[in-house]
């Protein structure tokens, strides 16, 4: 394709690319035509990606990678005396965070075609409702251009350019703030609840004063989407008199998700505007919170184009994104899953869901709690969060780069928590798999849950089953 004569610089250097968030964004740049190089400490599979696509990647840091004439990427993740972040200033690259190059991609920066802009944000379910808006427009041949947080299963990527597209999908991380910067067509808010402490340190209020600035950067025809049965979301619109929302939910809003049933591989609903059936949809995930997701975009797509009639034959081929509720295989009668959950209210949201259809089968959930700071801040909600499951297994907190906190710890947690079969067990993945085999029995749902490596250990699990360790 001809990128048109705005699209300067046409050099990208990413800086920590190995991410999927970096990566995503370096490759949507490498599909619209631009030259693309990066650096990260470690390869990856996404590197790996990314070479094959054309891109130049360093492993390790040198002042050497960074190529002179270009614009740099950063992420929050990159220390101010990072080598190459210090040469690229001496070079006078132009310097842009990570949500600088996604806001430039979400207003179709260099194209003579401007795609309407959807964006999913919310604590909860942004990656799996931007994967899923992406992958029933695009199988309806609807051309949706996508950067999201997670690998869509069916195209096998977390990002992709389509000349001409008539819509650009995003996820809109609110972690560090910088959601403020986007300014999207169409702005579905999932739900809201106190995260990231270390950055909202008076929780909900912070988050609630940072969606009261996006809402106030919209443009005066945007669309505001809002799940009505969220007590955060609920707040929001009632401090913002002067926004006009559309509601959704299964007990309110104006769209609504009804006659609902849940089974183990199938969950389907009708979608209801006031008192008018838009269609019927069928979902291969489970769980009270995927219908929500799904009643999400199906909204969106509505409000968008019109009409479901016929996007909705699409939403029972997605199979959830990586990462969640993410079948990883199948030893003998044990069926082990991999879940990103790592805040209270998703990991009860999806033990709630394997709960209720397990039947007589053991659940068996393998947890690593993601940063010292959201454990602290959250204690007490964590205690609350495992009643559904019925063996719980608790591992070393991962830190994500945080500091090391004494007060808590996950021995600690299994000494508080009120639960008939709890316990910690320490080591790697490699070793905390080994102690966890034995203690497997016939017919097991195991669940591997948090943000960090625990996502290893099915892998392990299977290797031990087959002999292989």
């Amino acid at each position: 394709m001809m990128l048109n004569k705005e699209f300067e610089p046409k050099r990208f250097h990413f800086i920590a690319i190995g991410g999927i968030g970096m990566s995503g964004l370096a490759k949507y740049l490498l599909e619209m035509g631009a030259q693309v190089s990066g650096s990260d400490i470690a390869d990856s599979k996404y590197c790996d990606e990314l070479r094959k696509l054309g891109a130049k990647i360093y492993i390790g840091h040198d002042a050497k990678n960074v190529p002179e004439n270009s614009m740099v990427v950063v992420s929050s993740a990159v220390k101010e005396n990072n080598v190459e972040l210090l040469r690229a200033k001496e070079l006078n690259c132009g310097i842009i965070h990570r949500s600088e190059a996604l806001k430039l991609l979400s207003i179709g920066f260099g194209l003579d075609e401007k795609p309407k802009f959807i964006g999913f944000a919310g604590t909860h379910g942004k990656t799996t409702t931007s994967g899923l808006c992406s992958f029933v427009l695009n199988k309806a041949n609807t051309k949706a251009s996508y950067v999201v947080g997670g690998i869509i299963p069916d195209f096998a990527t977390n990002a992709k350019f389509y000349d001409g597209a008539k819509y650009f999908v995003a996820e809109l991380d609110e972690s560090d703030g910088t959601i403020v910067k986007y300014s999207p067509n169409t702005f579905v808010v999932n739900n809201l609840e106190a995260d990231h402490p270390d950055f909202y340190k008076n929780g909900l209020d912070d988050v609630i004063k940072t969606f009261k600035n996006v809402l106030n950067n919209l443009g005066k025809d945007a669309k505001i989407l809002i799940n009505s049965d969220n007590e955060g979301c609920k707040r929001l619109a009632n401090e913002c008199h002067d926004k006009t929302f559309i509601t959704y939910g299964l007990n309110s809003g104006v769209y609504r998700a009804e006659n609902i049933v849940y089974s183990f591989g199938n969950t389907s609903f009708e979608v209801v505007k006031n008192s008018t059936k838009l269609g019927k949809i069928e979902l291969s995930v489970i769980g009270e919170h995927n219908v929500y997701n799904a009643l999400a975009v199906a909204v969106a797509i509505y409000e968008n184009e019109g009409s479901l009639e016929k996007y909705v034959q699409y939403f029972k081929d997605f199979t959830g994104m990586g990462r969640r509720m993410q079948k990883k295989a199948e030893i003998g009668s044990i069926s082990i899953f991999d879940d990103y959950a790592h805040h209270p209210s998703e990991i009860k949201a999806t033990l709630s869901a394997v709960s209720g259809i397990k039947k007589d089968r053991r659940l068996v959930t393998i947890f690593q709690p993601h940063r010292y700071t959201r454990f602290k801040s959250l204690w007490n909600d964590f205690l609350q969060a495992f009643d559904k499951t019925d063996k719980l297994i608790v591992l070393d907190v991962y830190s994500a780069g945080d500091t090391k906190d004494e007060t808590v710890s996950s021995q600690k947690f299994v000494n508080q928590i009120k639960h008939n079969d709890a316990a910690f067990i320490d080591g790697n993945m490699q070793e905390v798999a080994k102690k966890i085999m034995p203690l497997l029995k016939k017919n097991d749902i195991v669940i591997t849950m948090g943000a960090g490596d625990v996502t290893k250990i099915g892998n392990y699990l299977t290797d031990l089953y087959n002999g292989e360790n």
